[in-house]
């Protein structure tokens, strides 16, 4: 079953993914305090940003169907809703990472669309900042309140 494989994957892949986002608001706000022009670097992460983000998206929502824990959760969900692991993998993340990769997709097109190079950065820092505070809270970090998973998933 492919399913094993996936979850190694989207476990390695957010970390690019939070790289990538990191990058790009770093860059942003190196641009914006420094009064740079917008160039093909920051232009360069912003598509990288919302590449990988939607590519995590397509494996998470791969993974969401998949689930034993999903489906668990969607068999009895009023017993389910109960359990947090359950509750968390079946409403709480993959809410949450829906609506982060909608405010990143939203971010760069109205950054993309500025004509203004510091409401380019300014745009871009608002709303990856805002995204990456919500991806955070969805992490299934070790030391999450909601649910604990490892940084890394081993094969």
């Amino acid at each position: 079953m492919i399913y094993p494989y996936l979850l190694i994957i989207h476990s390695h892949v957010r970390w690019v993914v939070l790289v990538v986002i990191l990058i790009s608001i770093s860059l942003s706000l190196l641009g914006f305090l420094r009064r740079r022009s917008f160039g093909k670097i920051d232009d360069l992460f912003r598509i990288l940003v919302i590449s990988l983000s939607h590519l995590q998206l397509v494996i998470g929502f791969t993974l969401y169907f998949y689930s034993p824990i999903v489906r668990s959760f969607f068999a009895n969900k009023a017993e389910s809703i109960l359990v947090p692991e359950a509750r968390f993998f079946g409403s709480t993340h993959i809410s949450l990472m829906i609506a982060s990769v909608i405010l990143l997709t939203l971010g760069s097109a109205i950054a993309k669309r500025k004509t203004e190079n510091q409401e380019k950065f300014k745009s871009l820092l608002f709303w990856f900042i805002t995204s990456l505070l919500l991806i955070f809270i969805a992490i299934p970090w070790p030391f999450s309140p909601f649910v604990e998973r490892p940084y890394f998933r081993g094969f």
